[in-house]
């Protein structure tokens, strides 16, 4: 009697997916996945669907918009066309001055939209003085936080940075999880991670720089690094 060989397990490429396939048991619509990301001042978008958010975790958790089969091959990203400086309008200090002194309302002392009567430093603490006392009051009013109390032989998902593995709570130790625990930074085409200084132009070489940190799994969001 001849016995077969297991199928080989592969895992798909497509960005968002990455579930493990086989080649027998890969139908059409089985893979959910997305394009391509987008990534500016901070805000990371799905450039398919137009899905954004500011936090990183959060971004990856999106599901995909597109459907089709899984595959091994990793997906061209288009590249943005680079963007060229605009060079902003420059006025001499002494055309300024003579606008500034013809005008009625600055003459008499009051605010003045073309010409401003308050010092630029002056106005930003202004501004932002309200905003730090939000900050502040918010702070103090947050809940302290709630332990959960868990099985440890239950499987649970990492959620620290560049982890995602399952574990059990009993298997958990010191240097069970492998991290990221700097924030990812994403600034004009780099994309890498803060903690370990390393930085790559390309989404698919981002999310396999290995992690630089040992440390303990944690399932909880609130807890995680």
């Amino acid at each position: 009697m001849e016995v077969g060989s297991a199928t080989k397990k592969l895992q798909c490429q497509r960005i968002g997916c990455n579930a493990m396939f086989s080649d027998d048991d890969n139908p059409q619509g089985s893979c959910q996945f997305h394009a391509s990301p987008f990534f500016h001042d901070g805000m990371k978008e799905w450039s398919c669907c137009k899905q954004r958010s500011h936090d990183f975790s959060l971004f990856l958790e999106i599901p995909g918009c597109k459907t089709g089969k899984h595959t091994t091959e990793k997906p061209v990203l288009a590249k943005p066309a680079p963007k060229h400086p605009v060079a902003a309008p420059t006025s001499s200090p002494d055309a300024n001055a003579a606008t500034k002194g013809s005008c009625s309302r600055c003459r008499q002392g009051f605010f003045c939209s073309d010409h401003g009567s308050q010092p630029k430093e002056q106005t930003r603490q202004t501004l932002n003085t309200p905003v730090q006392a939000e900050e502040e009051k918010i702070e103090s009013l947050a809940p302290p936080i709630k332990k959960v109390v868990i099985d440890i032989n239950q499987p649970q998902v990492c959620n620290n940075k560049g982890c995602g593995k399952t574990f059990k709570e009993r298997d958990n130790h010191e240097t069970a999880c492998s991290y990221h625990p700097g924030p990812p930074v994403f600034h004009d085409r780099l994309k890498g991670w803060k903690c370990c200084d390393v930085h790559v132009n390309e989404f698919d070489e981002f999310m396999e720089i290995p992690p630089c940190t040992k440390g303990w799994h944690s399932s909880s969001p609130d807890q995680a690094v």
